[in-house]
């Protein structure tokens, strides 16, 4: 229940990283563990939940928002907005397995009382609530990862007490990081033992996390949000690229890439003409860094380049013409390590920072809509081209609309995050198909797990009858759309 192999596998990490002679011997042989160190389950839920992230933004983001999609499939097809009974088992799985590593984690520092790990496990505790709540709603969080003080079948929480207690914790991490202490476990795999970067990170969360809710006006978002963007001596976010929550894996066991096969990776997957249509129209340097050239019909098989051209969602009804033989397919290049996956990026901060300015609660909106552009291109090693702003789609028009869209692009391999986004504001507005189930609308939440279901079914039961059903149109508690 612990994931202990994939502890024992990164506690490898000690040959990595370089130790002081202050280290315990507990800590430098991990043949001699007696105990878990606040330090032990620190790497190994970095890289389980960069992993999960990584495997389900391929299989459900990406369709879902019309990314990219898998055009052989027409059953359990999320492009279609066709949704399995258990499309979110292995998120449950995954975050409800990294819970009870980030509890064993939070009560090692507590006993050890090690205030920055305190602040940390708080942190990642938020983040992979943050995550299994928006995917399903109401969920087990005040009695879950209890089983070892026999509480077998948790309570689902509301999700309104789920987010009460994520910024109630979100504040505490903060006020906890103490930079002169330090951390004093082996390097962690994200920010390398840096508490200013991950207090940071508490902080970018915190934010991210309000903008979620800000359209339940009774929580007053937008104002705690102002409020941190004013203080940043309080509350410090990320203020470079440098800085962001971004998790290299070189390839090298065990920060392997989290596919088996990345040669599969973009196999029968295609970017759609949403997708490809909007950077053709940016002029954008993202393209051959995401994107193959779509390919010309030849007898003899595939022909000459034809430059970028996206498959349409209604590519049954309205196929691609017989002149291309493939559209822009989607690069294998993207999974093979080296290769880095987004958790919180610097562009995402200045997203919300231009919505805020736009929305009248902070200064400069164009600048802050520049920086964030500017930073998600560079995210991918690419250089800016001077002239970006300068095309009638990318110079900044004051819309909401348009910082959406260019958001949504910033957001391509971050999790769940442009599916919540998109039901946070209803934008991008995405082009349907009547092959698509659902009445063409996007789903707002996955259904619970089965086995879920099976195995804790009255307290299942009472959260349904609370939320509505489970359905996966059923809007969560903070699914507003202004």
């Amino acid at each position: 229940m612990k994931n202990i192999k994939t502890i024992l596998i990164f506690c490898s990490l000690t040959l990595l990283f370089s130790c002081t002679k202050d280290f315990d011997e507990a800590n430098t042989d991990p043949n001699k563990l007696s105990e878990m160190t606040a330090g032990s389950n620190l790497n190994p839920i970095i890289y389980k939940l960069a992993k999960r992230n990584a495997v389900q933004m391929r299989n459900i983001t990406a369709p879902v928002t019309q990314m990219f999609v898998a055009s052989e499939d027409f059953t359990d097809a999320p492009h279609f907005y066709d949704f399995n009974e258990n499309i979110g088992s292995s998120t449950w799985n995954d975050y409800y397995n990294v819970l009870n590593n980030v509890r064993e984690m939070h009560l090692a520092a507590e006993r050890d009382n090690l205030d920055n790990y305190k602040a940390i496990a708080l942190t990642l505790k938020a983040y992979a609530l943050s995550i299994l709540t928006d995917c399903f709603g109401d969920v087990p969080a005040a009695e879950a990862s209890l089983g070892e003080e026999g509480i077998w079948f948790p309570t689902f929480t509301p999700q309104k007490d789920i987010y009460s207690q994520i910024f109630l914790d979100l504040e505490e991490a903060n006020a906890l990081y103490n930079h002169e202490e330090g951390m004093v476990y082996v390097e962690d795999i994200l920010f390398h033992n840096n508490s200013k970067l991950w207090q940071k990170f508490t902080n970018s969360l915190h934010l991210r996390l309000l903008l979620r809710v800000s359209n339940r006006t009774e929580v007053g978002a937008f104002s705690k949000m102002q409020n941190m963007l004013e203080n940043p001596t309080t509350y410090p976010i990320f203020t470079d690229r440098d800085e962001e929550a971004t998790l290299y894996l070189d390839g090298i066991a065990p920060l392997m890439s989290p596919w088996d096969r990345p040669q599969d990776f973009g196999t029968f997957r295609y970017y759609t003409a949403f997708f490809i249509d909007n950077l053709n129209n940016f002029e954008d340097p993202r393209l051959p860094v995401f994107a193959g050239e779509a390919r010309e019909y030849s007898e003899e098989g595939e022909g000459d380049y034809l430059g970028y051209i996206g498959l349409p969602i209604d590519f049954v009804n309205t196929p691609l013409p017989d002149t291309i033989a493939t559209p822009s397919g989607v690069k294998n290049s993207l999974a093979t390590a080296p290769l880095k996956i987004p958790i919180l990026t610097y562009a995402e901060v200045e997203f919300m920072k231009a919505e805020l300015a736009q929305r009248g609660y902070f200064s400069d909106a164009e600048m802050h809509y520049k920086n964030a552009v500017t930073s998600a291109i560079e995210f991918w090693e690419i250089e800016m081209p001077e002239t970006y702003f300068d095309t009638p789609f990318t110079a900044y028009n004051g819309s909401l609309e348009q910082i959406l869209l260019q958001k949504y692009y910033a957001l391509f391999f971050t999790d769940y995050q442009a599916w919540f986004e998109m039901r946070r504001t209803g934008l991008p507005q995405l082009p349907t198909t009547s092959e698509m189930l659902n009445n063409q609308e996007l789903p707002t939440r996955m259904y619970y797990p089965i086995n879920e279901i099976d195995r804790n079914f009255n307290s299942y039961q009472e959260a349904v009858e609370r939320m509505g059903g489970d359905e996966i149109n059923k809007k969560v508690w903070w699914d507003i759309q202004s």
